[in-house]
Order: structure tokens, then C-alpha cells, then sequence
């Protein structure tokens, strides 16, 4: 259902309680008018209260009807239903009035209607009963009420089922019916989402295999060709396809499937990597990762310039069997979108004047055109020992990476 379908349902199943709540209600107060003349002896002012909020509110209903103007008739119904309850209670005993009940359900309906409304609603009327309380300590009821003493349990009686009535017959049902409906559509959502999860898990796992696939075709054409320069050549390639199918199998086999636990991703990417370069080289990668989870979009890159850059110092940095150590540090800066990536080793380093953007290494290019992927920059520190590059970004979101 789309974002405007909802908006209607939700303005018809109001306008719906709305037109039933002035039906019933001006139904009951003309019926109850009429039991105030013609059972209660009440001869005041009392049963022409219950008439006139009666007219009023089916003059409401109309306005309703022809202008549909619901809140304007939702506010016109509420302050009715106030001013007659409020006028009601005041004539029939006040705070031991049992007709004050019915003060207790406009305030429901306000809630209802609106939060905003309810509100509006409770401060209104914990005030008015409050004001009750203090005219009943002063004694006014005794000259203003208007319902006899060999009446005031029958008045008490029809007040009762006419909140009873309201509150269940008119509210009650409708929330009873909005509750139903609420889980029903809370399920079958619940049923839509583990369905596509299914769906996106499947995905993810044929992604990998599929990755994994071009790898071993990449490991047999290397195979058959004796150039040692092709070999590295598609051995790179290899790694790169490796690394973009670790994420996928890390995403369909944990609960989260769009976030990945970057450190352990990170691991086990430096694991492959160290022994794909083979046993001659005794190189340590130290890990300085926080618990963090990074989306896909971010991921893949993300990973793509560690594996370029694990890849040129294995290849390029340790040439001779040294004890070497690569450090990754990530840092989450204290604005919550920022990154900071530092990765290092203590090998021979590269020249100076070689230029990421301008250089023919694919690896190296490689690194400054996912560092802008990730909208960040990549810097060399040329002061250490080594290769360091310092690698500022930011995590983006799916309709980022592409656009």
C-alpha cells in the first residue's frame, strides 16, 4: 500500500468514527432527554442540555457530510461533547455526578482523533474536575442540582450505559477493529520480510558462489600459462574477486544482511591474502579495528583498497624473507559519519615521486579511485618507514553509490 493509500484509509476510518460517534451519541441524548422529562421529573434546563448537543451535532454531521472537513467537525463534536457533558455533570450533582464519566471518554476519543487532540483534551478536563471537586467543597451543587432524590438512581443508571454504551458500542469496537487489523497487517508484513530475506540470502549466496567460480577459472588460466607476469597479473584478479565474495558469504550466512562486522571481514581477507603470497615471506598483518558494521556499499570498496593495498606491499615491499608487519588502524571519527583508515608496513617503501594518480600501477590507481568512490581521499605519508596511506572517507548508502 503506498504512502497516499494509507493516508486515505487512515482519513476514512476516522471520518467513519466520527459520523458513528455523532449518530449514537445524538441518538442516546435525545433518548435520554426524553427519559429526563418523562421518567426523571426533571423539569430544568437539563433535558433541553441533552436535545440541544443532539441538534447541534447532527447540524455537524451535515456540515460533515457536504464539506468534509473532518478535523473542523472533529474539533465541533469534541467542544459539543465538553460543554454538554461538563454542563450535564454540573446539574446533576457535580463531582459525585456519575454523568462525569462520560468526561473520562471525550478524552479517550481526543486520543483517538489525535494525540495532539488528547492532549489538548486531558489537561482541559483534569482542570474542569478539578474546579468541580472545589465547587462541591463550597457547597454550590445544593441549589443548582436539578435531578430529584427519588430519581438520582435511575439518572445514575442511564448515565452509566450511556458511557457504557459509547465507550464500547462506538470506541471499543472501533479499536478492538483497529487492533485486529494491526496485527493482521503486523504479520503479514512480518511473512513479506522473511521472504525477502530468503530471497536476499539466496542472492547473496549465489553471488558468492558465482564469484567463486570466475576465481577458479582465473586459478586454471593461470595454470596453463608458464608467463610469470600473467600469473600475477590474473593472481591479482583473483584476489580482487575473492574479496568481493567474502562479503557476500559473510552477509548471507550471518542474521544482518545488508551490514557486515568489518573487523572480522578485515581478518579474514588479510588471512587469505598472507597465504596466497605462499610460505617464503614471514609477514605479520597487526589489526586495529573497532567492532563496527559497515553496509555493503561501503564494504566492497572498502575491502577492495585493503586487498590493493596488502597486495603491493606483500608483492612489492617485502622482497627479500624479512620479518615483516603490516598495520591496519580504523578510526570512527566523534561526528558518527567520518572514517579514518591508516594502512602501513615497515617494507622498502616506493618512490617518492611516484603520483596514485598518475601512475601506471593498476593497484595504485586502484586505491585513489575507491578512496573517491567512498567520497574521501587517499594521502602517502612519505615521513615513515615503508608505504603508509591515510585514507579519509565516509560510509555510503545504496542510493549514493548508484547514482
Amino acid at each position: 500500500m503506498s504512502e497516499g493509500s494509507k493516508i486515505e484509509f487512515r482519513l476514512n476510518n476516522q471520518t467513519r468514527l466520527l459520523k458513528k460517534f455523532i449518530c449514537n451519541s445524538s441518538f442516546l441524548s435525545i433518548v435520554f432527554g426524553l427519559f429526563c422529562i418523562y421518567a426523571l421529573d426533571i423539569n430544568g434546563i437539563l433535558p433541553f442540555i441533552f436535545f440541544g448537543f443532539a441538534l447541534l451535532n447532527l447540524l455537524n454531521l451535515y456540515y460533515l457530510q457536504f464539506y468534509r472537513k473532518l478535523t473542523l467537525s472533529a474539533v465541533i463534536a469534541a467542544a459539543l461533547s465538553f460543554i454538554g457533558a461538563s454542563s450535564v455533570t454540573l446539574l446533576s450533582g457535580g463531582i459525585n455526578s456519575p454523568f462525569i464519566f462520560v468526561l473520562v471518554i471525550i478524552v479517550l476519543g481526543g486520543y483517538i482523533s489525535a494525540r495532539f487532540f488528547g492532549k489538548i483534551y486531558l489537561t482541559t478536563i483534569v482542570v474542569v474536575i478539578v474546579l468541580m471537586y472545589l465547587l462541591s467543597e463550597m457547597g454550590v451543587y445544593r441549589s443548582i442540582n436539578e435531578v430529584p432524590d427519588s430519581s438520582k438512581e435511575l439518572f445514575s443508571l442511564l448515565s452509566l450505559l450511556f458511557s457504557v454504551y459509547i465507550l464500547g458500542g462506538v470506541f471499543g469496537k472501533d479499536l478492538l477493529k483497529a487492533h485486529h487489523s494491526m496485527i493482521t497487517s503486523k504479520t503479514h508484513i512480518e511473512e513479506r520480510i522473511e521472504e525477502k530475506e530468503v530471497l536476499l540470502r539466496t542472492v547473496h549466496h549465489r553471488v558468492k558462489n558465482n564469484l567463486q567460480t570466475v576465481s577458479s577459472l582465473l586459478n586454471l588460466q593461470s595454470k596453463n600459462s608458464s608467463n610469470n607476469k600473467i600469473k600475477q597479473i590474473v593472481q591479482s584478479s583473483q584476489n580482487r574477486v575473492n574479496a568481493m565474495a567474502m562479503i557476500h558469504e559473510m552477509l548471507y550466512l550471518r542474521e544482518n544482511l545488508s551490514r557486515i562486522e568489518f573487523k572480522s571481514y578485515v581478518e579474514e581477507l588479510s588471512d587469505y591474502l598472507i597465504n596466497s603470497a605462499g610460505g617464503d615471506k614471514d609477514v605479520k598483518i597487526h589489526l586495529d579495528i573497532p567492532n563496527i558494521e559497515l553496509g555493503i556499499d561501503t564494504a566492497i570498496p572498502l575491502g577492495l583498497l585493503i586487498n590493493e593495498a596488502i597486495t603491493n606491499s606483500l608483492k612489492y615491499g617485502f622482497v627479500e624473507n624479512i620479518n615483516g608487519k603490516i598495520d591496519i588502524k580504523l578510526v570512527k571519527e566523534a561526528d558518527g559519519k567520518t572514517y579514518f583508515l591508516s594502512i602501513s608496513d615497515n617494507g622498502i617503501g616506493y618512490g617518492k615521486d611516484i603520483d596514485l594518480r598518475t601512475t601506471k600501477s593498476l593497484g595504485l590507481k586502484l586505491i585513489h579511485t575507491l578512496a573517491r568512490q567512498l567520497k574521501g581521499s587517499v594521502e602517502r605519508d612519505p615521513s615513515c618507514l615503508g608505504t603508509t596511506y591515510n585514507i579519509a572517507f565516509k560510509e555510503i548508502s545504496s542510493t549514493e553509490f548508484h547514482s
